[in-house]
């Protein structure tokens, strides 16, 4: 049974802060990430998944959406699996 990790693009901004909801290293990170290239990098890993309409907590005006995808390792692991595929520098 595959536990459910949330992904919110602001997770891999670069222009954010960390209290602003980036959680990726400003290496890792790129600017304005959108959810169909992180949804492309989850299809390329072969990760299942789901798109849903909901806002990060603390960015609730802007309307982003996220991601859900099931994965067994830990989350910060699938952060900084993403970030990478994504075109951050390593």
């Amino acid at each position: 049974m595959s536990v459910e990790r949330i992904l919110y693009p602001c997770y891999f901004d670069v222009t954010l802060q960390r209290r602003e909801g980036r959680r990726v290293p400003k290496n890792l990170g790129v600017k304005s990430p959108e959810l169909p290239a992180i949804e492309a990098v989850l299809r390329r890993m072969k990760v299942p998944h789901r798109l849903e309409e909901h806002h990060h907590p603390a960015r609730w005006a802007e309307r982003e959406g996220r991601i859900v995808a099931e994965w067994e390792g830990s989350k910060e692991d699938l952060i900084r699996k993403v970030a990478k595929s994504l075109g951050g520098r390593k």
